[in-house]
């Protein structure tokens, strides 16, 4: 009796085993199926090489900052936040590393609209206290920003390269990527790549 019991139990754990092996298989392959999440592009009133009109703004630290416009060999982003998001304040320690890493060709300005003591305690926290804060509802608005953290990246030229809601390190990089690529998103990336192989 106890031995039939043994030899059940072992069967029973061999079974399991191969039933955790192929899913465990399953999910590797439905990893591989999975696209890239880029940033989330939501309604808004710019589209992708749009130039919108460039804007002179006042900064936290009292001086003046174009957004938008050529600007030689540099591309801007514009990261809109605020301090009562967690989801910005988790994502400003990415945008310190991005900012450092692409710096070489990139400006990084942060914008929102409020309290301009609350804004700076926030950088201050997150070592960002050097990268130029503007406080600005009209330039939200000029881009449809709606949800936050929301990025715009221009290039070169004063166009938009690509924007989007950014909940993360990917959606963050994906601008990045998409302006390298010359596509409105991964997404239509993606899209136009397996169009592309039909």
């Amino acid at each position: 009796m106890i031995l039939t019991s043994q030899i059940l139990l072992w069967v029973a754990v061999i079974v399991l085993a191969a039933l955790v092996a192929a899913l465990a298989r399953q999910v590797g392959i439905l990893h591989e199926r999975i696209a890239p999440a880029g940033a989330l592009t939501l309604h808004q009133s710019v589209n992708i090489g749009d130039v919108p009109t460039p804007l002179e703004l006042r900064t936290a630290g009292g001086g003046s900052i174009t957004v938008g416009g050529a600007r030689a060999a540099r591309s801007q982003l514009v990261f809109f936040a605020a301090p009562d998001c967690p989801m910005c304040k988790s994502l400003l320690p990415v945008l310190r590393t991005s900012a450092r890493a692409e710096s070489d060709w990139l400006d990084v300005v942060i914008a929102g609209d409020g309290d301009e003591a609350h804004y700076r305690r926030m950088l201050a926290q997150h070592d960002l206290a050097q990268v130029p804060l503007v406080l600005s509802e009209a330039l939200g608005r000029s881009f449809g920003v709606s949800k936050l953290p929301y990025a715009v990246l221009l290039d070169e030229g004063g166009r938009v390269a690509s924007l989007g809601l950014v909940n993360s390190r990917e959606h963050l990089e994906s601008l990045f990527e998409a302006k390298e690529r010359g596509v409105a998103s991964l997404q239509d990336f993606l899209a136009r790549r397996e169009g592309s192989a039909r």
